[in-house]
C-alpha cells in the first residue's frame, strides 16, 4: 500500500512521537541499567524507530510497536527478562507515572494497565491469585 503522507507530515509525526515517549523511554531504561547503558539503549531504540517510521506509524499501535521493542533492548542489556507486570509496576510506583499516562507509552488500555498492577501488587503481597474457597 502506498502511502499518502507527505515527509514532512511524517517527519513532524516522528519528532511529536519523540518528544512524548522519550523521557519515559529514557527513564524507564535509567531504573534498570547504568546511565551510559540506559543513554544508549534509548538512541538505539529511536534510531530503529526512525528508520522504520513508515512501518510503526502504520502498526496498529505506534506506541506497542515502539515499547516491545524498547523492553527487550533494554532486558537483554540487563541480562534478566521483565514480566509486564513489574514493568508496569516500575512505571507506576518508581516513576509515579499515572495508569493513562502508562497506558499511552505502552500502547496498552488502561483497564490491561490496572490489572497488570494488581497483579504485581497481589504478586509483592504473596496474595494467591486464585480466588479464596468461601466458608
Amino acid at each position: 500500500m502506498k502511502s499518502t503522507q507527505t515527509p514532512a507530515l511524517l517527519t513532524t509525526a516522528f519528532y511529536a512521537f519523540y518528544d512524548l515517549h522519550r523521557p519515559v523511554y529514557h527513564a524507564y531504561a535509567s531504573a534498570r541499567l547504568s546511565p551510559e547503558e540506559a543513554a544508549v539503549a534509548v538512541a538505539q531504540l529511536f534510531n530503529l524507530v526512525a528508520g522504520n517510521w513508515t512501518t510503526v506509524v502504520n502498526a496498529s499501535s505506534p506506541s506497542a510497536w515502539a515499547w516491545t521493542r524498547h523492553v527487550r533492548a533494554v532486558t537483554r542489556r540487563m541480562g534478566r527478562p521483565t514480566t509486564p507486570a513489574e514493568d508496569a509496576d516500575l512505571l507506576h510506583r518508581t516513576l509515579h507515572l499515572s495508569i493513562d499516562k502508562i497506558a499511552t507509552v505502552t500502547g496498552s488500555e488502561p483497564a490491561t494497565v490496572t490489572a497488570l498492577l494488581a497483579t504485581r501488587h497481589r504478586q509483592r503481597t504473596g496474595e494467591r491469585t486464585q480466588p479464596r474457597a468461601r466458608p
